[in-house]
């Protein structure tokens, strides 16, 4: 997404960009690995997380250390080929992730933010290697909606398995996810319309792009709550983002159109 904010397109930016991609790619996989490794045991009580490879037993516990083992001496070297002022996203996302997988996920509220902080962290690494200066709307619009997603799935879990297999599910109720679900739609919406109006280069299209903007991301916000509250769908968020018709076609046209304007701004 920093790529919006770049006034020139190069093939040296995407490398970047492709370079940042891969790099929190690795730390993330590394993360989940370790996790899953320490979640065995309580992950062999869920229905469905039962069923990952550490949990059922299909990959022993000294396998899983061997290919963090892998993922870690992958990371150094990737992060190897950055400056190191470049690079400190990566490893404020690959602390903080660790201190979630064997602390922070336990402790209520700290565990959604938590979650939330490691995207933003991803769009800051993309600003920082591109050399561009991070756009703030745009940094509190995305820690806004994933913070939506990671509440709509606390929903989803504390339907299904209560507490038992999640601690931090104690300090929540369906009510207050739900008033925590509005809150941060309206925060999404409200500062990715602020950033339209105020930071995105669009120069004299930025009234026209945002009205034309704000049906297609309010719907979006609508159809994902009316799929979260109504059909009970917030256990998987990307894959209900990917595979509903509406959302899928809402975010074609919001593609188009902030395409079209992207490309007319950057036209002589």
């Amino acid at each position: 997404m920093a790529l919006l904010d770049l006034d020139v397109w190069s093939l040296g930016a995407i490398l970047r960009v492709g370079w940042a991609i891969v790099a929190l790619t690795i730390a993330s996989t590394l993360v989940y690995t370790l996790n899953d490794i320490a979640d065995r045991h309580r992950d062999g009580g869920h229905p469905t997380k039962r069923h990952r490879p550490i949990a059922s037993g299909r990959i022993s516990i000294r396998v899983g250390l061997l290919l963090a083992a892998v993922q870690g001496v992958l990371l150094v070297v990737l992060c190897g080929l950055q400056p190191w002022p470049r690079i400190w996203p990566v490893a404020a996302y690959l602390a903080l992730a660790i201190a979630y997988s064997f602390a922070l996920k336990h402790v209520p509220l700290v565990d959604i933010f938590v979650v939330a902080t490691g995207f933003g962290l991803r769009l800051m690494q993309g600003y920082l290697v591109l050399g561009v200066d991070p756009s703030g709307w745009l940094l509190t619009s995305v820690f806004s909606l994933c913070l939506l997603l990671t509440v709509s799935k606390r929903r989803q879990e504390l339907t299904t398995v209560g507490g038992a297999h999640r601690p931090a599910l104690r300090g929540y109720t369906v009510p207050l996810i739900d008033q925590l679900m509005v809150l941060s739609a309206v925060m999404s919406v409200g500062s990715y319309l602020l950033y339209l109006r105020t930071e995105a280069p669009l120069g004299a299209n930025g009234l026209v792009a945002a009205v034309l903007s704000a049906p297609l991301a309010l719907f979006a916000l609508f159809r994902y709550l009316q799929l979260v509250l109504v059909a009970d769908g917030g256990a998987d968020p990307v894959r209900l983002l990917l595979r509903d018709p509406a959302l899928v076609v809402n975010s074609l046209l919001w593609l188009a159109v902030s395409g079209g304007f992207l490309l007319a701004s950057r036209t002589p």
